[in-house]
């Protein structure tokens, strides 16, 4: 078949070998153009890859995210402070909890509003339970993605443990909509903190079972030990954070760096490694299970010793003052902020999302390249990402 050269617009052969390829006497040498997703299996969420191979080598890679773009940004100008809640905590569906946190602390700054003490404790137990139910999650599925099937169900029946008390407190098992602005959405059930550290002490004693299966596992360390390495120069330059950016040397958490709720009354252990590479962060994600556990039960031992009241009473229409505020919060997979821009309506004119997976996901495009296609999967799994996180 004969070609003009002007009606060449892009050539994707599989090749990878050095085939020639083209016409006339412009000849192309020409790599395979690969496309993973944007309905790839292995990614939480719709996400498109655009690599060039050159054999099973990854030569560039290209991330391309807004396949799953709910406009979250935008709905948040139309909606009040009460209705905001609702859609913030699903961009990361596996860290509904902490998201609803970030958007009340966001709003209360804005208003100089101060929130009961209990409210306070119970808010930092519930985000650590949620931080171990996202991990838990990652522990299972990331495993599997790499071809370990077992570990699944040793991490959900951690997470059903957990699960159950959070279902108890707030009704919900993923969207739990218990943070309100001025504190929570109503007194926890009598006996609920006993039953909470219960399920603690559970977890607990069973995630050995899990970290033994898992963590120096023979095949699992073949993949993983040494594959993906991110720099701890290039973990800062994309912005990563959380255990992504902890796992690389990057010693940073708000938790203890920059405390919000009553965090800089605890001594929050925070889990590094240095040698950056896909079982480095495995271990963190585990390693911070066993850090969120204590931290949980702690909070719901000064939960136990407060009396008071859970929230504070808001007018019918709530309206936040005209100004601007930035808050942030240590969430499971990094750092979320919230910058809220109020005329004084009863809607913000702007609440923008600086989410962790958008920023963790950019360093794919150095991760990939020089890899082979049998590491990708447990590259791009190793990095902990929510796509809705991503395409907010």
């Amino acid at each position: 078949m004969t070609t003009d050269a002007g009606d060449l617009r892009e050539l994707t052969v599989g090749t990878g070998a050095g085939l020639i390829a083209g016409t006339g006497d412009q000849q192309l040498g020409t790599d395979m153009v690969l496309n993973i997703g944007p309905q790839h299996p292995s990614t939480h969420g719709v996400l498109r890859l655009k690599l060039v191979l050159d054999g099973e080598r990854v030569v560039a890679c290209e991330p391309i995210v807004g396949y799953m773009h709910r406009g979250a940004e935008k709905l948040f100008e139309v909606r009040d402070y009460r209705q905001i809640i609702v859609l913030a905590n699903r961009h990361d569906w596996l860290s509904a909890f902490s998201n609803e946190l970030g958007v009340v602390l966001a709003v209360e700054r804005l208003m100089g509003m101060e929130v009961p003490e209990r409210a306070t404790w119970l808010r930092m137990a519930l985000a650590e339970l949620n931080r171990v139910l996202n991990h838990l999650m990652f522990l299972g599925s990331y495993p599997l993605e790499i071809g370990a099937i077992t570990p699944i169900f040793y991490a959900f029946r951690e997470r059903e443990t957990i699960q159950a008390v959070m279902e108890e407190v707030s009704g919900g098992r993923i969207h739990y909509m218990f943070n309100r602005v001025g504190g929570l959405k109503e007194e926890v059930p009598y006996g609920w903190t006993g039953r909470a550290r219960a399920a603690i002490g559970e977890v607990r004693r069973r995630l050995p079972d899990l970290d033994h299966l898992i963590r120096r596992n023979e095949i699992f360390l073949a993949r993983t030990v040494g594959v993906g390495v991110l720099s701890a120069a290039d973990a800062a330059a994309f912005g990563a954070s959380g255990p992504v950016a902890r796992a690389s040397g990057l010693d940073l958490d708000l938790r203890r760096d920059d405390p919000y709720l009553a965090y800089d009354e605890l001594d929050v252990p925070v889990v590094t490694k240095t040698a950056g590479d896909c079982h480095a962060r495995f271990e963190v994600l585990l390693d911070q299970v066993y850090a969120s556990l204590d931290l949980a039960e702690q909070c719901l031992d000064r939960v136990d010793r407060l009396t008071g009241p859970i929230n504070t009473r808001l007018p019918k229409v709530l309206k936040a003052p005209e100004g601007h505020t930035y808050a942030w919060t240590e969430n499971p997979l990094g750092i979320n902020g919230y910058y809220l821009v109020s005329r004084g309506e009863k809607t913000p004119w702007r609440l923008k999302l600086r989410t962790a997976s958008y920023a963790n996901v950019q360093a794919l495009a150095t991760l990939l390249p020089g890899c082979l296609v049998p590491d990708l999967i447990a590259i791009l799994g190793s990095m902990f990402f929510v796509v809705g996180d991503i395409d907010k």
